[in-house]
């Protein structure tokens, strides 16, 4: 940033100031002084005309209006630009808000507690509650319509500031000792603030400002500090919040008066006077610096000592208020922004978004294009290209900084300089960067540019004074040695821009305050008045555009705000040719030769239509398209045709159209807008025409407009003019971009086989996840193998599996089997149960159900999800006979024969024979875990004869269940129903099974014989009871598995897919199969 001071105000009276505030809304400013001086100013608003011309904005003032009612010295001002309304506070405690009525302040309220002075008032965020503190610890909080919310009083000490949080939950109090507490917002004390920038400082200070910028117009960076609180003594700290113990510590060496951040929170001005050893008095100064502690400028104001500032809404100036005099510094601030190929790429904040908010306008188009990027530093251009760069996160590798920093670099195709802290300016060859020359300069770089031909490069040092350095001039020293490298004499002060042209390295323009200058070998044309930055200095011409006003409103960038300059050469060639004419002008160009100017003398001969000289020029300039044009020119008989032909030449299109249709030369029209890429207006010629127009041209017409809207992501205009161009590719990639699937499939239906188009489209339905539609696609355009991968990709494995059959494919097996494996791979075996499933292949499936039933039968899971599972394995080896049943029912279909007959039966029984025994294998654990759930269910409810007679059926399973809960079960039940000589034998089990530890061994023998001294070891009834069960066990009896009970009856139920029994009553109760829960 550039800083200087541009207007001086005195107080009438010689009447010295102690406060001054400026509204950031309405732009009053009020300062107030001494015996009651209250004065409110404005400065005149800049008019839309020199807005355009980028003149600095004026300095007189629109209104100059004294308030009185202050009796004694005018200490507080502030402003409430919500409401529009002015409070101020004098010595004596008097309290006077002020409000705006047709263009006049005027009193509304008055208070005046008259025990103590007022120290310190603040607004909060949305201007609703102000915080008024007084010198004795009174605080009140009121209303802006003067209500007093609540007030409190600070026994036992001295307050001098306050400070609202943005979201006006927290207040700040500065005490006159130095100390920060922090409040909530009804009065109650939370903390004392930690004050890291005084460790370890002895003395008395006081505090010089506390501000806390509220983040209206966003933050330079995400958790960026923004509550500064600064001392008389010049330490500083800024927080992030009031509990951010790593605050960002600053030494001004100042005695600190106040503090302010600007509009946005990036600048932070620090205004008091700089400690000087050296000089009698100390001098007036106004620091500039980063939320992050950079120092950036030191303005320097003359006067005895500087009381106040307060920044402009735009953070374009700030108010001084210094002795009796009001002074105003401008600020040309260090925008983020950069230009190149007709593009203004500029930076600012939101505050509702973290990061930097890019936008790419360009300005030939008059479109923006916008990009948000988190912790930018720096924007910077070249040629066509742009680069951005932005803070490393903290995560990334750091590199090790130099013990003299770099503080500007700039490089052209030749070399690289970089300017360092200490005066270095080290010059790199480039593309190898190995360092060549060392220069002293004496003075601390800030920018540095070199010329296009890389032989002298400019310095703009921290204080604006611009010097020239020749690089490679050799010169003798004093003591007579070659000395590379020599500064030149040519000096210029309070310079804050500067550009080189691109096209000749004697010539440069640089920005001096508000004036613009253009220097040709060193000596400087008139100035003009502009506060604009160079974009582009080409061709004798300067493109300045005015980033001030654009960042006022940086969401809608106006046209206007670029500016573009003529050199005085160019200007003079100009009028030369309006006044004398070509052949006189000429000879001037002669003397002063660019081509520029030979340009401008061809176009003004091609203007008259004066082919020889144009043609002259244009060699001159070294013009070759400009040449052929010329000679494309002669060979045209009609002058009006000439004269359509330069108008379009010289982009009077408008002009050259209605002379191409005067002529009756509709094509020629059509070709002109069909060249400026203009297909709206030649759809627009083709439809106003009088004859039949060309179909292929109409098409063209429609896909040319379409792709415009396509480009611009319009894509339902788009489809419209696709429609009717019949452009079906574009139309395709419309319809997927806008989601419209059904339209997709539409236009898939309406193709013709084996289009080009139809594997695009299908790829898109794959995209999206439509099996179905991608794969009527890959079928007519004949490709099966697609329509089979898109199957299988999307887990459709039946719709694979069924596609491989009907077109003889064999892969379908080992794609299957790759996938299945990788699923096993990651243990998702659930999901290889369902791919082997859908693609028919039940026997795998079943066999990875039965490893998971058997997996989780001894894990001891629950006995029910066990039983689930070996159902599930059991029903799945059932699905797989059935369908090896229909394919060998599928093979001989036909054939009555009983010979064939008889041989399906014997195949179909040797297929199936590698199966039964599996299926055996899981039916068997189903009935295991079955029993045993219902013979505890039935001793549960208290039915202890038939849990013993279900219990005594898992004997036959130790192979499945653990033998000791099968044998404790049975204990259990026998025991229950008093059965004690099956319950002595589970014990005598119990006892001898070899799995159980030791003391469990013991537990089981102390049990028995507890319960066999009381018990005789013998059943207290005779029943057959264990010959029908023995009977059932081996085979002769089948058994009822819904009660256990072995089957007397000849007639009972079988389940027709697990083929187990059931009796007759117990079957008309159930619905379901008890086994496999298969409908009855």
């Amino acid at each position: 940033m550039f800083i200087y001071l541009c207007k001086k105000i005195a107080i009438p009276g010689s009447v010295r100031l102690r406060c001054i505030s400026w509204n950031k809304d309405q732009g009053f400013i009020a300062c107030g002084g001494e015996d009651g001086l209250l004065k409110v100013l404005k400065l005149e608003t800049q008019t839309d005309e020199a807005k355009i011309k980028g003149l600095a904005a004026p300095s007189n003032l629109s209104v100059n209006q004294i308030l009185e009612g202050h009796s004694g010295s005018v200490q507080v001002v502030t402003w409430n630009e919500q409401y529009q309304k002015l409070t101020t506070s004098d010595q004596n405690g008097l309290i006077i808000v002020w409000m705006l009525y047709k263009g006049t302040w005027y009193e509304e309220m008055i208070n005046n507690r008259n025990k103590s002075v007022v120290r310190s008032m603040s607004w909060n965020a949305d201007g609703k509650k102000i915080c008024i503190v007084y010198e004795d610890g009174a605080v009140i909080v009121g209303s802006v319509d003067g209500n007093r919310i609540w007030g409190k009083d600070l026994k036992g000490t001295h307050l001098c500031h306050v400070a609202w949080s943005s979201d006006s939950k927290v207040l700040l109090f500065g005490m006159s000792n130095g100390e920060i507490h922090i409040y909530d917002n009804q009065g109650n004390f939370i903390v004392k603030m930690k004050l890291s920038c005084l460790v370890n400082l002895t003395g008395a200070f006081s505090i010089a400002g506390i501000h806390w910028y509220h983040g209206t117009e966003g933050y330079i960076e995400p958790d960026c500090p923004c509550l500064a609180v600064c001392y008389d003594n010049g330490r500083c700290q800024i927080m992030r919040d009031e509990n951010d113990h790593n605050p960002v510590l600053i030494d001004t060496a100042m005695n600190v008066v106040c503090i302010q951040w600007n509009h946005c929170g990036s600048v932070l001005a620090v205004a008091g006077s700089l400690k000087t050893t050296s000089q009698d008095k100390d001098v007036n100064a106004v620091q500039f610096y980063t939320p992050f502690g950079e120092h950036l400028r030191t303005l320097r104001v003359p006067g005895k000592q500087i009381s106040a500032l307060s920044w402009e809404g735009s953070g374009l100036k700030i108010a001084l208020a210094v002795d009796s005099y009001i002074y105003f510094a401008n600020i040309r601030p260090d925008y983020k922004w950069g230009y190149c190929s007709n593009t203004v790429i500029y930076a600012y904040t939101r505050p509702d978004r973290p990061e930097y908010c890019v936008v790419f306008w360009d300005t030939k188009n008059n479109e923006k294009y916008v990009k948000y990027v988190k912790s930018l530093i720096s924007i910077t251009t070249y040629g066509d290209f742009c680069v951005l760069a932005t803070k490393a996160d903290e995560n990334q590798p750091q590199f090790q900084g130099t013990r003299d920093p770099i503080c500007a670099i700039t490089a052209s195709d030749k070399m690289l300089l970089v300017g360092r802290e200490s005066g270095t300016l080290q010059r790199y060859s480039l593309p190898n960067v190995g360092i060549v020359q060392k220069f002293t300069l004496n003075y601390h770089a800030y920018q540095l540019s070199l010329n296009c031909n890389s032989s002298r490069v400019a310095v703009i040092d921290l204080s604006g004074v611009l010097t020239f350095f020749e690089l490679d001039t050799r010169v003798l020293t004093s003591t007579g040695q070659q000395m590379v490298g020599e500064q030149l004499k040519l000096e210029r002060k309070d310079v804050w821009d500067m550009k080189w042209a691109k096209d000749n390295p004697d010539l440069f323009a640089m920005m001096e305050k508000t004036r613009m200058y253009v220097f040709r070998n060193l000596d400087p044309e008139e100035p003009i008045q502009t506060s604009g930055y160079i974009c582009n200095f080409e061709d004798l011409e300067i493109k300045s555009v005015l980033l001030d006003e654009i960042l006022k409103n940086p969401e809608h960038p106006n046209k206007d705000y670029i500016i573009n300059f003529e050199i005085r050469s160019l200007r003079d060639s100009r009028a030369l040719i309006e006044k004398v004419g070509i052949e006189e002008s000429s000879q001037f160009i002669e003397d002063n030769p660019h081509p520029r100017l030979w340009r401008l003398l061809a176009e003004a001969a091609l203007q008259k239509l004066d082919l020889q000289t144009a043609e002259q020029a244009f060699v001159r300039c070294r013009d070759y398209q400009g040449i052929k044009f010329v000679k494309h020119l002669g060979n045209l008989q009609s002058e009006s045709m000439k004269q359509a032909e330069v108008a379009a030449y010289f982009s009077r299109f408008e002009e050259a159209e209605r002379m191409y249709l005067d002529m009756d030369r509709r094509d020629l029209a059509i070709g002109l807008r069909i060249k400026l890429g203009d297909w709206f207006r030649v759809l627009q010629l083709l439809k106003t025409g009088s004859g039949d127009s060309d179909d292929a041209l109409l098409e063209q017409a429609y896909n040319a407009i379409g792709d415009y809207f396509a480009d611009r992501q319009k894509w339902l205009n788009a489809v419209q003019y696709y429609v009717q161009g019949r452009n079906q590719e574009r139309l395709a990639e419309c319809y997927y971009m806008l989601e419209d699937y059904q339209g997709l499939e539409n236009l898939a239906n309406s193709l013709p086989e084996n289009n080009k188009l139809l594997p695009d489209i299908a790829y898109m339905f794959v995209r999206v996840g439509m099996c179905e539609q991608a794969v009527s696609a890959f079928l007519k355009c004949n490709r099966p193998k697609d329509a089979v991968d898109t199957c299988v990709h999307l887990n459709q494995w039946d719709k694979a599996v069924e596609l491989a059959k009907n077109h003889n494919m064999k892969e379908i097996g080992s794609l299957l089997a790759i996938y299945a494996s990788h699923l096993l791979e990651k243990n998702k075996i659930f999901d290889a149960i369902e791919l082997y499933r859908k693609a028919n292949y039940f026997f795998e499936a079943a066999k990875l159900m039965f490893k998971i039933a058997d997996e989780e039968s001894k894990k001891r899971t629950k006995p029910l999800r066990v039983k689930k599972l070996y159902v599930l394995s059991a029903l799945l080896i059932e699905q797989c006979h059935e369908q090896i049943q229909n394919v060998q029912r599928g093979k001989i279909k036909g054939k009555s024969s009983e010979t064939a007959s008889a041989l399906a039966g014997l195949l179909e029984e040797d297929v199936l024979s590698s199966t039964n025994c599996f299926a055996d294998n899981a039916w068997r654990g189903a009935e295991a875990y079955h029993f045993f759930i219902l013979a505890q269910r039935q001793l549960y409810k208290g039915s202890v004869q038939a849990a013993l007679k279900t219990a005594l059926h898992l004997r036959d399973y130790e192979d499945i269940i653990p033998a000791v809960e099968i044998y404790s079960l049975l204990a259990l039940c026998a025991c229950a129903s008093r059965a004690f000589d099956i319950c002595s034998k589970a014990f005598v089990k119990l006892e001898s099974l070899e799995t159980i530890r030791p003391e469990q061994r013991q537990q089981y023998e102390d049990l028995a014989l507890e319960i066999f001294t009381r018990h005789s070891p013998k059943s207290n009834k005779k029943s057959d009871l264990d010959d029908m069960l023995d009977s059932s066990i081996d085979g002769k009896l089948p058994v009822c598995i819904a009660t256990g009970d072995p089957i007397l009856e000849q007639r009972f139920w079988m389940c027709s897919v697990c083929k187990h029994c059931m009796k007759p009553k117990e079957a008309s109760s159930h619905s379901f199969c008890p086994l496999c829960h298969s409908t009855i």
